[in-house]
């Protein structure tokens, strides 16, 4: 069976987790012994199992990680090309942000804050041009329309009519 790492904290249930590094978590309360977590992990033994593949198949099928040099030179690349397309989608839809930085995000492609400030992956920059007008756009739209209601995906649309085939370039 595989090793788990036992986890306590002010929990009232028992929880099992495979985390994306192949890691198995058991999440308890703080009074569960050793030996009752052991026996929760054994019941579930074949949950494990299964997640477990789940996971490898998926880290195998992942590309690697990037390197510094190649994280450095797509943040150059952000820095040179998404100051620039801010200010023309600000031109042309009228919504001027606070500020524009670039980050090495990894889960989000871009963010629209609360006092108008837009932040942008520098992994945006391996998306095709039309995808990262895209994500420009739906974050000045942000401005506007804080969340994704009804009135954020008109005033989307309005600028970018196509909106949904360039998001379909993102995945």
């Amino acid at each position: 069976m595989e090793p788990y790492e036992l986890i306590r904290s002010r929990r009232r249930t028992m929880a099992l987790e495979v985390t994306g590094d192949c890691r198995v978590l058991v999440r308890a309360p703080m009074h569960v012994t050793q030996a009752e977590a052991d026996a929760f992990f054994n019941r579930h033994g074949d949950w494990v199992a299964r997640h477990l593949e789940r996971q490898r198949q998926r880290a195998a099928a992942l590309p690697p990680p990037p390197t510094r040099e190649e994280i450095r030179g797509l943040k150059a690349r952000a820095q040179a090309v998404l100051p620039g397309k801010v200010a023309y989608w600000s031109t042309r839809t009228g919504l001027v942000p606070t500020g524009v930085k670039i980050t090495t995000a990894r889960k989000r492609y871009g963010s629209c804050s609360g006092t108008n400030s837009l932040c942008f992956s520098c992994f945006l920059m391996n998306c095709p041009e039309e995808a990262v007008d895209l994500v420009v756009v739906h974050e000045l739209c942000h401005i506007r329309e804080k969340n994704h209601g009804p009135g954020f995906y008109a005033l989307l649309s309005q600028y970018l009519p196509d909106y949904r085939e360039r998001k379909k370039l993102l995945q």
